[in-house]
């Protein structure tokens, strides 16, 4: 059953923005045992009352991903979103003709002329689980993700909770793994089994293969498609680790499947999770197009 606002929080949301006046802010029942949850009755092309907003981060914390249906929202007006969660960064870009300028980056299946282009197969395609950005010393706490146009079925994206993943693990692998460094730089997926260039190793970071949450103190599997090496192990055995790993985090039962709908503004928490793009549609065919925002975090302990 949906859980409402209480009166008088709803009354304190009326007074400082009559627009909710209208509406009853629902937070419904989890979407799956991996995560998830919906949010509706809200606009979020407009500030968010301060009483929301820590309803939404407490969703946030406890859920992994939030969803909001039917939105309708300009790039400026998700940035504006994030914002209210921490420091956005900015997609760089070369003007208005590329598609990662100004406030949000332009996911899409297209191509420089538009056309639909089946990438998928790619080493850094989307389609390969991840999480957003581990290259980066201070890798990002949250994705947004805004569904623009989407296929007539499929083009879902799945989720897998890594904090449930390690706390599947025998206590054998949590000790041993607990400790260990992760080795990521972007472009890493596609060096397969060779070593790392000099230019990766001097922009690679390392990270805990165990990392504790910073607000709720879990701890949780950080690896994927970014992922090279175990620091300080051969390059073969810790990658054999790395596969192991990444073979158990994302299990069946560790998984949540969203169905887009275009207006759907998704976010989700890249310190215990992992997510892919689903390849279910014709990608030489129909068009796929998301826009998407990151909220920068902390550095991973």
């Amino acid at each position: 059953m949906a859980a409402q606002l209480t009166d008088s929080e709803n009354a304190v949301i009326a007074a400082a923005t009559p627009r909710y006046s209208r509406c009853k802010i629902e937070i419904g029942p989890r979407l799956s045992p991996a995560g998830g949850v919906a949010i509706t009755g809200i606009d979020l092309s407009r500030p968010l009352p301060t009483a929301i907003r820590d309803r939404i981060n407490a969703a946030f914390h406890t859920h992994h991903i939030v969803v909001f249906p039917q939105q309708v929202l300009t790039r400026e007006q998700q940035f504006a979103f994030g914002a209210q969660f921490g420091s956005v960064e900015p997609a760089a870009g070369r003007g208005h003709g590329s598609k990662r300028y100004g406030v949000a980056h332009i996911i899409s299946n297209l191509d420089q002329d538009g056309k639909p282009v089946d990438r998928s197969a790619l080493p850094l395609s989307n389609y390969h689980w991840h999480t957003d950005k581990p290259y980066y010393r201070v890798p990002p706490m949250m994705t947004a993700l805004y569904a623009v146009e989407l296929p007539p079925a499929g083009g879902d994206t799945e989720f897998a909770n890594t904090a449930m993943a390690y706390a599947a693990l025998d206590g054998d692998t949590r000790r041993r793994i607990d400790g260990l460094r992760v080795v990521f730089y972007l472009g890493a997926s596609a060096a397969g089994s060779a070593c790392p260039s000099d230019a990766e190793s001097r922009a690679a970071v390392a990270h805990p293969l165990v990392r504790t949450h910073p607000e709720t103190g879990v701890k949780a599997l950080y690896l994927g498609n970014h992922a090279s090496h175990i620091l300080g192990q051969p390059l073969a055995e810790g990658r054999a680790l790395l596969k192991r790993l990444l073979a158990h985090a994302t299990r069946p039962e560790f998984r949540y499947l969203h169905r887009w709908r275009v207006g759907d503004l998704v976010i989700w928490d890249n310190r215990c999770l992992l997510h892919r793009a689903v390849a279910n549609f014709n990608l030489n065919q129909h068009r796929r197009i998301l826009h998407r925002t990151v909220v920068r975090g902390t550095v991973p302990v």
